[in-house]
């Protein structure tokens, strides 16, 4: 398969190596004044991969996206539709695309599959690839499961089967805005669980995990989707590798945002927290945990205040 990876960030070198590494012609686009980009482009390496010579850089959206039929996609996703704009102005919205981040647009509470029907590209021809795994530990071998859906059940077939390996299991999904809803919303999750570690409360992370799933699971189905899917890989299944992994970006930036320490890197929670109480409060869905992370985030509300509020709270059904 010949396939562009628009984006050299993390995960998009990442799937940009792993692809390669599995037999398939990859091209790897970043921004010219991207320093992602040229680090790779100088050394043929980043921090977390090694690239083989048969990767083809380019700096040239036209190139990278004429040359293959299938475009995965891995950006920050705020950035997204202006991307979309520019590959539709230069006439490929025919293309398949493959929607490798997790988030949700902030402005509208759109979907990011969403945000590219509502550019034109057709929704037979969007899938997503969510699930849990980092990249640190794909590099060194240790194998994961991750999942590929999409409106189109060919197309996460296909490209399901076109992918996977003894590195990483895909699963066919089923739920397109479970799928979407629930590893956007994990990265909330994870600056939530990062701050109770920054905070010393580290064995609340067990009631996040079990309440931070139910919460997502009312706002799937409030959305039409299968609240089933907030238990699955796409969600429940990614905590691990978000709630206490070490090199979880979201976590780890709860964690510094506790103890005031500088966060660089790109945390998606921050602005999926926004979304999230955005569709909190248009589908009329409680989102206890979304909405504190949110008061911290934007409103500038003691941490641990409101944490240990949010979990004294008077006894209630659990279900």
């Amino acid at each position: 398969m010949n396939i562009s990876v628009l984006g050299c960030g993390r995960w998009g070198s990442f799937i940009a190596w792993y692809l390669s590494e599995h037999g398939h012609n990859v091209t790897l686009w970043g921004r010219k004044d991207s320093k992602n980009f040229n680090t790779i482009k100088e050394t043929g390496e980043n921090e977390y991969v090694k690239f083989n010579n048969s990767i083809t850089l380019t700096d040239d959206l036209k190139v990278a996206v004429e040359s293959s039929e299938v475009i995965a996609i891995s950006i920050s996703s705020q950035g997204l539709r202006g991307l979309i704009k520019d590959i539709v102005k230069l006439g490929y919205q025919n293309k398949t695309f493959i929607l490798c981040m997790k988030g949700i647009e902030v402005d509208t509470g759109k979907r990011l599959s969403e945000v590219l029907t509502d550019e034109g590209i057709d929704a037979n021809n969007i899938a997503v690839w969510v699930g849990p795994g980092h990249i640190q530990a794909f590099t060194k071998g240790l194998p994961n499961c991750m999942v590929i859906d999409s409106q189109n059940k060919d197309l996460v077939k296909y490209l399901a089967d076109s992918f996977r390996s003894e590195l990483i299991r895909f699963y066919y999904g089923d739920d397109l805005i479970g799928s979407e809803i629930g590893a956007a919303a994990k990265n909330v999750m994870g600056i939530a669980a990062g701050m109770l570690d920054g905070g010393g409360y580290t064995t609340l992370k067990g009631p996040l995990m079990a309440r931070g799933a139910r919460e997502v699971a009312r706002l799937i189905k409030a959305m039409g989707g299968n609240e089933l899917s907030a238990y699955g890989l796409c969600h429940l299944g990614d905590y691990e590798t978000t709630l206490f992994s070490e090199y979880s970006n979201n976590r780890k930036f709860g964690e510094n945002y506790v103890k005031k320490v500088p966060f660089i890197k790109l945390a998606e929670g921050v602005s999926t927290a926004k979304a999230l109480k955005l569709l909190g409060d248009k589908y009329n869905v409680d989102l206890p945990i979304t909405n504190a992370v949110y008061s911290i985030l934007y409103d500038n509300k003691e941490p641990m205040q409101v944490f240990l509020t949010l979990f004294g709270r008077s006894a209630r059904k659990e279900f």
